[in-house]
């Protein structure tokens, strides 16, 4: 009787643990052992980052609307304070994108907002 040594699927198995690990440093690219541990840190790395990646943009984004309105002559928490009293629905995103792209629709709404605070 052979012997049955699933070789094709082992090997299939252990090339593509080696494609993904293609780029890493030393022999964490070519030792399937070393391989895997690298690949279990990079993904837990890898998902943790996709969360924090939402938070770093939304610091990005409240920067940069912080130093539009002081342009304007507001602080951004007054800024903020007053859109909400006066219904604007304007996320971060869109007004940091406004500061940028027209500065000038953006000293708009920060007028606008001023006169709300009065």
């Amino acid at each position: 009787m052979t012997r049955v040594t699933c070789q094709v699927s082992s090997r299939r198995r252990r090339k593509r643990l080696l494609k993904r690990a293609k780029g890493f440093v030393g022999d964490r690219k070519n030792h399937i052992r070393l391989t895997k541990d690298a690949l279990m840190k990079a993904d837990a790395f890898s998902y943790a980052h996709r969360k924090k990646r939402k938070g770093d943009f939304r610091r990005l984004w409240i920067m940069r609307i912080s130093v539009a309105a002081k342009v304007n002559g507001i602080s951004y928490s007054k800024l903020i304070d007053a859109f909400k009293k006066s219904g604007y629905a304007i996320n971060r995103k869109m007004l940091s994108d406004l500061a940028i792209q027209d500065p000038q629709a953006f000293s708009t709404l920060a007028s606008q907002a001023k006169q709300a605070l009065v």
